[in-house]
C-alpha cells in the first residue's frame, strides 16, 4: 500500500498548525496551538483516493529549523505551500518557489491561500484566482492546483488535503500543459488507443451503446440519459468544428476534447481512472506485466494460438476489412494497428506481408493473416502476447492475455513413430545456390512462377496454412536460410526449433547434389533431424549429378525415400507441401529405416506370459479333479 507524504510549508503565521488542527478535529481550536505539530498518519479508510495512507509533516520556516525543513522537503510527495496574507503571497513568488528548485526538488506543490474569513468584504474566490493564483501558476509550472481555505470557518479543510493527495496519485503534469492549455502528445496517444479499444465496429464513433460500455468498464456505474445528452452537449459547444453540426455519436476529437474539459476543470482523476483501467502507469506507458505477462516454453515444446486467439485475430481482420474485398489495405492495415506502435519489428525483417498469402491487389487476405499471426506466436510469443494487450484481447475467463495462447506437448525422440501434437512445423529448406529454393517459397504462396534469378542474401520466410488428409489444417513454415545458412546450421538451439529439413538441388545442374553431401558431412547435427531429398526444376531435363553416388542410390544407402521431383510451375506442387507438412507432423517417416526403433514387443510378451500361466494353472485343476474322482 502507498503511502503520499505531504510537506506542510509556508511563512510563520499563516496558519499551518491551524490548518491541520482542523483536520484532526473536525473542528476549529481556539487558544494557543504548538508552533510545530507532530507527524500526522491518516489510513486509507478517511477517504483518500487510490487506498492510499496520508502521512502530513508540519515544519517551522525559521531559520534555526531551515535544516529539518530541507530534509522534509526531500522526503516529500508533495507540497502544501500556505499564505495568508499580501506579504506572505509575495513571498511565494519571491522565496519559496525558488528555494524549492535549488534543493533540486521536482514534486507537485498545492498553493493554499487560507484565512480566507479575514479577506476584505466583497472579495470572492474567484477575484483571488485570477489575480494571485493564476499568475503565480504561469510563472511555475510545478503548482499543480490552488484553493482558499480557513480553519476558522472549516471551508475547504479536507479538501485542500484530498487535493495534495491528487497530486501525487493522479498527477495532471503528464497529462496536460497549462501553460499551452492542451493535452500532452504521451496523453493524446493513450487517450487515441482507448478510443480505438472502445470503438468496437470501426465506424470511428463511439455510439450510445459503447460509451454506456466505456462508463461500465472504467467507472462501474452506468450513465443516465440525461447524463449523457449533457456530456454530448458540452462536447459540441467546447469543439471547434461546432458548426457542423452534432454526430450521432462521440468521434475521436470529441472523446479528447472531453477529457481536456476534464483536466481543464480540475478532474483529471478521471482521466487518470481512465487510463489506469486501460493499464496504463503514471508515465503513461503500459504495464510491463500487462504486456509481457510471464508464459514460459518449455524445451522441445512450441507455443500456439488456442482456440480464443483465432477468433480474436479473424474478428480483429473482419472488423478492419471496411471495403470487404478479403484483404487488407495500406490504410485498413494502418487503422488495425492505430493502437500499437506499429508492425512487430519481426514482421518488417521478414518482408511482410511478401512473406504470406495476399490477393491479387497485393493485400494480406485473412487466411494469411492467421498464417502470420501463427509464425509469430511459434517463433516469438511474446510479441504476440503484447500485440494481443495493444489491440486490446479480453477473456470472460481470464484477465491474462495468456489465454489466448497455448503451449503444446514437448516432442521426445522423433525417430520413433507417431504423431507431433502440434498445427505449426517449421522447415528449412537448404540446398545450393540456384537451385530453385526462392521459386519453392514463392509457389507455396500461390505466386506466379518467374524465370529470372534472384540470389537469396538474407533469409527468407514464407508461411501458409496446409491441409492435411482427413480435413485436418496446420501452418508450414518454409525458411530459406540465406547466406545465413552456416551460422544457423551450426547453432544447436535454432536446428531444436526446426521441424524439417528439406534438402534440395536442382535435377537439371549436374553440380548441384554435391552442396548437400557436403552439409550433411559439415554439420553432423543434421543427421538428427527428420528430412525429404526433393529434386526441383523437374520440367528441364535431368541431369546425371557429378558425385560418386547419385542422389537415387544416395538415398538407398540410407534407406530413406528417393528424392522427389517437382517443379514450381507445376500445379501439382501443392501435393508436395502437404508431404511437407505430414512428413512434420509424423518425423519419423524422415529417418533412415534402420535408425527406427525396433518394434516394443513388451505387450506380447506379457500377453504370452498370461497365457502360459493360464494353462498352467488350468492343468492343475483338472489333474486335482482327475485325482479326486
Amino acid at each position: 500500500m502507498a503511502t503520499v507524504r505531504i510537506c506542510l510549508l509556508g511563512d510563520e503565521g499563516v496558519g499551518k498548525s491551524s490548518l491541520l488542527t482542523s483536520l484532526v478535529k473536525d473542528t476549529f481550536v481556539t487558544g494557543r496551538i504548538q508552533s510545530v505539530l507532530p507527524i500526522i498518519n491518516l489510513p486509507p479508510s478517511l477517504g483518500t483516493p487510490e487506498n492510499v495512507s496520508t502521512t502530513i509533516v508540519d515544519t517551522s520556516s525559521l531559520p534555526q529549523d531551515r535544516d529539518h525543513l530541507k530534509k522534509e522537503v526531500r522526503k516529500c510527495n508533495v507540497i502544501l505551500l500556505v499564505y495568508s496574507d499580501h506579504y506572505s503571497f509575495e513571498r511565494v513568488a519571491l522565496f519559496w518557489m525558488p528555494y524549492f528548485r535549488t534543493l533540486g526538488v521536482n514534486v507537485p506543490v498545492v498553493l493554499c491561500a487560507n484565512k480566507s474569513d479575514l479577506s476584505p468584504a466583497g472579495t470572492s474566490t474567484a477575484q483571488i484566482v485570477t489575480d494571485e493564483m493564476l499568475p503565480v501558476m504561469a510563472e511555475f509550472k510545478e503548482i499543480d492546483s490552488c484553493i482558499r481555505t480557513s480553519a476558522r470557518e472549516h471551508h475547504n479543510i479536507n479538501e485542500v488535503f484530498f487535493l495534495c493527495q491528487k497530486a501525487v496519485t493522479h498527477p495532471i503534469a503528464p497529462i496536460y500543459d497549462s501553460k499551452e492549455s492542451t493535452l500532452k502528445p504521451v496523453a493524446v496517444q493513450a487517450l487515441k488507443r482507448v478510443f480505438y479499444l472502445c470503438d468496437r465496429d470501426g465506424d470511428g464513433l463511439l455510439n450510445d451503446k459503447e460509451i454506456h460500455d466505456f462508463q461500465m468498464k472504467c467507472f462501474d456505474k452506468p450513465l443516465s440519459d440525461a447524463d449523457l445528452a449533457s456530456i454530448k452537449r458540452s462536447i459540441h459547444r467546447s469543439s471547434s468544428l461546432a458548426a457542423e453540426g452534432e454526430k450521432d455519436g462521440i468521434d475521436i476529437d470529441g472523446f479528447l476534447t472531453l477529457n481536456k474539459m476534464f483536466a481543464e476543470k480540475g478532474r483529471h482523476e478521471t482521466i487518470w481512472i481512465i487510463l489506469r483501467k486501460f493499464q496504463y502507469t503514471d508515465s503513461l506507458s503500459l504495464k510491463d506485466t500487462f504486456l509481457h505477462p510471464k508464459f514460459d516454453v518449455p524445451t522441445f515444446a512450441s507455443a500456439e494460438l488456442s482456440p480464443a486467439g483465432y477468433r480474436f485475430f479473424v474478428d480483429l481482420f473482419l472488423l478492419h476489412d471496411r471495403d470487404n474485398d478479403g484483404g487488407l489495405n495500406d490504410s485498413e492495415l494502418a487503422a488495425l494497428f492505430a493502437p500499437t506502435p506499429g508492425l512487430p519489428s519481426s514482421w518488417v525483417d521478414s518482408d511482410f506481408p511478401s512473406c504470406t498469402v495476399r490477393n491479387e491487389a497485393g493485400y494480406i487476405t485473412l487466411q494469411g493473416w492467421l498464417a502470420q499471426w501463427s509464425m509469430t506466436t511459434f517463433e516469438e510469443p511474446k510479441t504476440t502476447l503484447a500485440y494481443l494487450a495493444y489491440l486490446g484481447f479480453e477473456s470472460a475467463d481470464s484477465k491474462s492475455t495468456t489465454s489466448a495462447l497455448k503451449i503444446t506437448k514437448a516432442r521426445k525422440r522423433r525417430n520413433k513413430p507417431g504423431r507431433v501434437e502440434r498445427n505449426v512445423f517449421l522447415c528449412y529448406v537448404i540446398g545450393a545456390p540456384h537451385s530453385g529454393k526462392s521459386a519453392l517459397l514463392n509457389a507455396f504462396l500461390h505466386r506466379p512462377f518467374s524465370s529470372t534469378y534472384h540470389p537469396t542474401i538474407k533469409p527468407q520466410t514464407a508461411v501458409n496454412s496446409v491441409e492435411l488428409q482427413g480435413g485436418k489444417q496446420c501452418y508450414l513454415i518454409l525458411e530459406e536460410l540465406g547466406e545465413l545458412e552456416p551460422a544457423i546450421l551450426e547453432n544447436q538451439a535454432k536446428l531444436d526449433q526446426c521441424d524439417l529439413l528439406c534438402y534440395t538441388y536442382d535435377s537439371s545442374d549436374p553440380d548441384s547434389f554435391a552442396h548437400i553431401i557436403d552439409l550433411r558431412t559439415r554439420y553432423p547435427a543434421l543427421n538428427a533431424l527428420p528430412s525429404i531429398y526433393t529434386a526441383l526444376k523437374a520440367d528441364q531435363d535431368r541431369a546425371v549429378q557429378r558425385t560418386e553416388v547419385q542422389p537415387d542410390a544416395y538415398c538407398e544407402e540410407l534407406k530413406m525415400p528417393k528424392p522427389m521431383h517437382v517443379a514450381s510451375a507445376w500445379t501439382s506442387i501443392s501435393d508436395f507441401f502437404v508431404h511437407l507438412a505430414e512428413c512434420a507432423t509424423f518425423p519419423s517417416q524422415g529417418f533412415s529405416k534402420s535408425e527406427e526403433a525396433e518394434v516394443d514387443r513388451t505387450a506380447l510378451y506379457i500377453a504370452l506370459g498370461a497365457t502360459v500361466a493360464a494353462a498352467a494353472a488350468f492343468g492343475w485343476v483338472w489333474r486335482r479333479n482327475l485325482a479326486g474322482s
